[in-house]
C-alpha cells in the first residue's frame, strides 16, 4: 500500500509543506518562548503560549538583531491607516498566514491535478482516485441536493475550491512550525465575504436586480413590509457573520486547549520542578488527544463552512427559499 502512496505527486506536496514550515520558522518574527516569559514573570507563561496564535510577521533576518520586515510597498495606505504609535502604514506586511494560505493553494492544485484526467479516462494514481471520490461526494451529496443539477453544476468548482482551501489551511496548522490561517478572524471574514458576495451577486443575476430585493420579504401585509425588510436584511448580513465566527472560534479553541495543557506543566512546576514533571504525562496525553480530535475537526469545519455556504447561496438564487 505504501508504494502506491509514495508517488511523485506526494513528493511534490511534501516539498511544498516542508518548504512552508521551514520558511515560517526561519523568516517569522517569533513571539517570546514560554521559558523566556517564565524568567521574566511566571504568570506570563500562558500569555506567551497564546501569543503563538497571532500572526508572525515575516522578516529577511528574523533570527538576528536587525530585522527587515517583508512586505509589499503600498504608498496609498498612509491616507487610510496609521500604526499604533501614530506612524503611517506604508506597506502591506507579510505574515506566516499568507505563507500557509499560498501553501494550501499549491497543495490543492497539486493534489487534484490528475483528477480531471482520471474522470475522463479512468486512469490515474491513488491520489487521483481519492480526489475524484471527494469531488463526487461534494457534488452528489452537498451541492446538487441543495441547489439542483442546473445551478449546482455552475457553482460546483467554486464550492470544491472552498472546501479544500479551508481543509488544507486547517490541516497545515497542525504541523510543527505551521500556522492555522483560519484561526485568524480576518481570514475567515474574507472567506465569508466571498460567500456574501456570491449570495448578493448571483441572487441578483438569477432573479433580477429588483426582484431579488423584492423577494427578500415574504408575502406579508403592506404595513409590515418595511419592518420585515429590515429584519430580512439583518438576517442576510448575519449569515456571513456566523460563518466568520464559527470557523474562527472552532479552530482557535482547539489550539487554545492544547497550549493550555502545555502551559499547565510550567504552571505546576513554578513551586517545585517535581510537580511539573509529575503533571507532564497527563498534560501531554490530553494534549495529544485534543490534537487527534483537531485532525477530525479540520475536515469537519471545512464541511460545515462549505455546507452553510451552499445553503446560503442556494437560498439566494431560489426566491421560494
Amino acid at each position: 500500500m505504501l508504494k502506491y502512496l509514495l508517488t511523485p505527486r506526494f513528493a511534490l506536496i511534501l516539498a511544498v509543506v516542508v518548504a512552508a514550515c521551514w520558511a515560517s520558522y526561519h523568516f517569522g518574527i517569533h513571539h517570546a518562548t514560554p521559558d523566556e516569559a517564565f524568567q521574566k514573570a511566571p504568570a506570563s507563561v500562558f500569555s506567551a503560549l497564546f501569543g503563538h496564535l497571532t500572526p508572525a510577521v515575516l522578516a529577511s533576518d528574523a533570527h538576528h538583531g536587525a530585522q527587515h520586515v517583508l512586505g509589499i510597498p503600498a504608498p496609498w495606505l498612509p491616507a487610510l491607516f496609521t500604526n499604533i504609535d501614530g506612524t503611517d502604514v506604508d506597506m502591506l506586511v507579510l505574515t506566516n498566514l499568507q505563507l500557509f494560505q499560498i501553501a494550501a493553494v499549491l497543495v490543492t492544485l497539486i493534489a487534484f491535478s490528475g483528477v480531471a484526467g482520471y474522470l475522463r479516462s479512468g486512469n490515474g494514481d491513488v491520489w487521483s482516485r481519492m480526489g475524484a471520490g471527494f469531488a463526487r461526494y461534494i457534488r452528489d451529496e452537498m451541492v446538487i441536493p441543495v441547489m439542483g443539477k442546473e445551478h449546482g453544476s455552475h457553482f460546483l468548482p467554486y464550492f470544491l475550491c472552498v472546501f479544500f482551501f479551508v481543509f488544507f489551511q486547517n490541516a497545515l496548522g497542525l504541523l510543527p512550525h505551521g500556522a492555522t490561517a483560519t484561526a485568524s478572524i480576518a481570514v475567515t471574514a474574507a472567506m465569508a465575504g466571498t460567500t456574501f458576495a456570491a449570495m448578493i451577486g448571483c441572487g441578483m443575476v438569477v432573479q433580477g436586480p429588483i426582484a431579488f430585493w423584492k423577494n427578500l420579504v415574504p408575502h406579508v401585509p403592506l404595513p409590515l413590509w418595511p419592518l420585515m425588510f429590515v429584519v430580512e436584511l439583518v438576517g442576510l448580513i448575519v449569515k456571513p457573520v456566523a460563518l466568520t465566527i464559527r470557523l474562527f472560534a472552532n479552530m482557535t479553541a482547539g489550539h487554545l486547549i492544547v497550549l493550555s495543557c502545555m502551559g499547565l506543566i510550567m504552571f505546576f512546576g513554578q513551586s517545585k520542578a517535581a510537580v511539573g514533571f509529575g503533571s507532564a504525562p497527563l498534560a501531554v496525553g490530553f494534549g495529544v488527544f485534543i490534537m487527534i480530535i483537531e485532525t477530525f475537526v479540520a475536515l469537519l469545519q471545512a464541511y460545515i463552512f462549505t455546507t452553510l455556504s451552499i445553503i446560503f447561496v442556494g437560498a439566494a438564487i431560489h426566491p421560494e427559499h
